[in-house]
């Protein structure tokens, strides 16, 4: 479904999908779309891609020279060094294509360790399958902790907050409900919306999957990536050195053979003395050492617990003189540390900062970065000395948090929440 499904009314996107907002798809018509999204994402063989990375091993100019070095020898009768020039071929190939083969699928079965599930309607009944199986027109029913197997219209939601980290980098908790929401709204204003990867907060809800596998916006940003992949420094300087050598060879050899057929040398002499040159010229073992350094280095590194996928990445891994990082909560810890507690007149308070700790310290809502930062607060009273008397949790109309506390013979009452909505019930602000 390409159209902006976030713009259209529900009972229009489950038509589109031939879904149901109560039984959702049909077990039959669930695997047909699976089976049909499967043949358009391309999905190969595994073979097919085991047999593509071994080509690989032989696309460097190196190698292609020192093919083209062991194809002259079989022309010219020389057995022994074309047998030797493709060993060495062989084995290059060989040792390279085992690493990087090993490794993808040691990340391919931690992927599969971490398979995670969530519950779909299938039939009128509720059904747990991988996410991965997940198609356009699924009814997905969400609960706290579940990840979001696609991107998804909801259809029905209570106390929704998502974490969306991974796709915009913004740790802090997203308010989700069901609704219309322009056209040209991003990504991030989309609140009717749950995008693939991200996961629920709090609350429930039931939506239905629009837009899966590289459909998705994380999808498509994982294919984007896919096609900016560039070629590594190192990669790079070989390529050059290859092509160097590789013009080089023709220069000197073709340059020998005309120069000999000038001083009217026979012509099959001076052929054979120029592939001769050619084949001398070829580095043998230049190839053989760089994957087996490259090799040794990724073993000295899985035993630091580093998967390598590509041994040519090593050399960018170890040019690395200055890392700059930036997202919280994707790259960084996103953890949130209190700056400081400002009272009515700008200045640090230290009544502020006690009833801001009583709030999040006695609160029972969702987790937020926020709340934990403030309960870490160091110097605090033990909590023992206050006692918990009500609490009334936040909802979408009030907006505001609040908690009862008893301390000594006074009851206090604090509440928090978004600034209007503070401000309407406020008459008087304490400054002292």
């Amino acid at each position: 479904m390409n159209v902006p499904f976030w713009h259209l009314p529900s009972e229009t996107v489950l038509q589109d999908l031939q879904s149901s907002a109560s039984d959702g798809l049909g077990f039959r018509q669930a695997a047909k779309s699976l089976a049909r999204r499967k043949i358009n994402e391309r999905i190969l063989p595994e073979w097919w891609r085991a047999f593509m990375l071994f080509v690989r091993q032989f696309s460097s100019p190196l190698v292609l020279l020192l093919a083209f070095a062991a194809l002259m020898s079989i022309i010219m009768g020389d057995w022994s060094d074309s047998f030797i020039l493709l060993a060495i071929l062989l084995l290059t190939g060989v040792i390279g294509f085992w690493q990087e083969y090993r490794a993808g699928k040691a990340v391919e079965k931690l992927r599969n360790l971490m398979q995670v599930h969530c519950t779909v309607v299938r039939d009128g009944k509720p059904v747990k399958i991988i996410n991965k199986d997940v198609v356009p027109g699924d009814i997905i029913i969400f609960a706290a902790g579940d990840i979001v197997p696609a991107d998804c219209l909801i259809l029905e939601a209570t106390d929704l907050h998502l974490n969306e980290s991974v796709l915009t980098g913004e740790s802090f908790p997203v308010e989700k409900g069901p609704g219309l929401v322009a056209e040209d709204a991003p990504v991030n204003k989309r609140t009717n919306t749950l995008f693939e990867g991200t996961s629920i907060l709090s609350g429930t809800a039931r939506a239905v999957a629009v837009r899966t596998g590289l459909e998705s916006e994380i999808g498509q940003i994982s294919k984007e990536l896919a096609k900016g992949e560039t070629e590594t420094a190192f990669q790079t300087g070989i390529r050059s050195f290859g092509n160097l050598l590789l013009r080089l060879t023709f220069m000197l050899s073709a340059g020998i053979l005309i120069f000999n057929l000038l001083l009217g040398k026979p012509i099959i002499t001076s052929i054979l003395f120029s592939i001769a040159l050619a084949v001398g010229l070829a580095p043998e073992l230049l190839p053989a050492i760089m994957v087996a350094t490259l090799s040794a280095g990724a073993i000295r590194l899985a035993k630091n617990k580093v998967i390598v996928k590509k041994l040519e990445a090593i050399q960018n891994l170890g040019s690395v003189e200055i890392l700059c990082s930036d997202k919280t909560g994707t790259l960084t810890t996103g953890e949130a540390r209190v700056a400081g507690t400002i009272g009515v007149h700008g200045i640090h308070s230290d009544r502020v900062r006690l009833l801001v700790w009583l709030n999040a310290s006695f609160e029972t809502g969702f987790t937020n970065p926020m709340d934990e930062a403030i309960r870490k607060l160091p110097g605090m009273p033990s909590l023992d000395t206050f006692v918990k008397k009500d609490e009334v949790t936040y909802d979408f109309k009030r907006k505001r948090l609040s908690i009862v506390v008893k301390t000594g013979q006074e009851d206090w009452m604090v509440t928090k929440g978004a600034i209007s909505s503070i401000m309407e019930v406020c008459c008087f602000a304490e400054t002292a």
